[in-house]
């Protein structure tokens, strides 16, 4: 099957269904700590935190994760910073070696990964993120807030298949989080077919107006709760005079 997924140009990154901006540095003032990611239930997915202050041996950064999910990761790799994960993935740290002595926490940020359980509900802001910069004797330096919303995961295209000739008005179908809008369009960004993904998360349309004859291309958008995402791509070929 012959799919690809559209290209965008978008300012982050986008790691295991999630959106994770890396640009807190502009949305913290001095001496604060943000971060901020978007993450699909069921996901892990990256929170990329901007520092403040200088490091110190034995300083620590550490992130307490939102209600309801957990840290897995502390996936910076550079010397001078030990990252580590509570036993219960409540909260996860980097802490400051010999090597980063003297080094800025704001020159880089430091990635956690965050796992949002799978019943979380979509455009769900989670509450009690809070990051916190201790001295090596534990005394809070610098503080700040983290933003994790809960995100959607990507609908799928089932039907119709790339490579058959189709009606002009083929039966479309997928998956997508029940209760979300679909809304299906083609390599023109117009409208082909919109309906509500029931509850076991299936979803079927058909096109109005019929589609034009000659190849297309076909992509599905969920939305739910102000969050959105998209599929891949289908390549289609609609037969002249199919259905007509």
């Amino acid at each position: 099957m012959n799919r690809s997924r559209k290209t965008a140009a978008v300012a982050g990154a986008v790691v295991a269904g999630v959106l994770a901006f890396p640009g807190p540095q502009a949305a913290a003032g001095d001496g604060e700590l943000w971060g901020a990611a978007t993450i699909a239930p069921g996901r892990e997915g990256l929170l990329e935190v901007a520092g403040s202050q200088g490091a110190v041996p034995g300083g620590t950064l550490t992130l307490t994760a939102p209600r309801g999910t957990r840290v897995t990761a502390t996936p910076l790799d550079a010397p001078g910073y030990l990252g580590r994960v509570a036993a219960d993935g409540r909260s996860g740290t980097y802490t400051v070696t010999g090597d980063a002595a003297g080094q800025s926490w704001q020159g880089r940020t430091f990635p956690f990964v965050l796992a949002v359980p799978a019943d979380a509900v979509p455009g769900t802001r989670l509450r009690d993120c809070v990051l916190r910069i201790s001295d090596a004797h534990g005394v809070r330096r610098a503080g700040g807030r983290c933003s994790v919303t809960v995100g959607l995961a990507g609908p799928t295209l089932t039907r119709p298949l790339s490579g058959v000739p189709l009606d002009v008005r083929p039966q479309i179908a997928g998956t997508a989080h029940p209760g979300a809008r679909v809304t299906v369009r083609d390599k023109d960004d117009r409208e082909a077919c919109a309906t509500i993904a029931a509850p076991d998360g299936t979803w079927t349309c058909i096109p109005v107006p019929a589609l034009p004859a000659g190849a297309n291309r076909l992509q599905a958008v969920a939305t739910l709760n102000g969050v959105s995402a998209m599929s891949e791509q289908i390549d289609i070929s609609v037969a002249d005079g199919a259905g007509q």
